[in-house]
């Protein structure tokens, strides 16, 4: 499976991106996550589905500086990324 999660709030300057790159590795997951428009953060990620859940709930929280006020995620089927980066 596959999300596709734009995460708003307080998450960037705050290592937010490495925070998820951390999480996404500890559960084998692959994809990238990156600053985009309007302070946001996206993060695309691959793996099993409950992987993947266990990963938005961390998305939620985020590192202890951040402030997240809202993740908005897309499920389709998996592309066949194989590593997990920042952007």
């Amino acid at each position: 499976m596959r999300i596709v999660a734009l995460v708003s709030g307080r998450v960037t300057g705050v290592g937010y991106r490495r925070f998820v790159q951390g999480k996404a590795r500890d559960l084998g997951l692959a994809g990238s996550a990156e600053n985009v428009s309007e302070g946001r953060v996206e993060v695309v990620a691959e793996g099993a589905q409950a992987d993947l859940e266990r990963l938005l709930h961390w998305l939620g929280r985020g590192p202890a500086h951040a402030r997240v006020t809202a993740v908005e995620a897309q499920w389709s089927a998996a592309t066949g990324m194989a590593e997990f980066h920042i952007f």
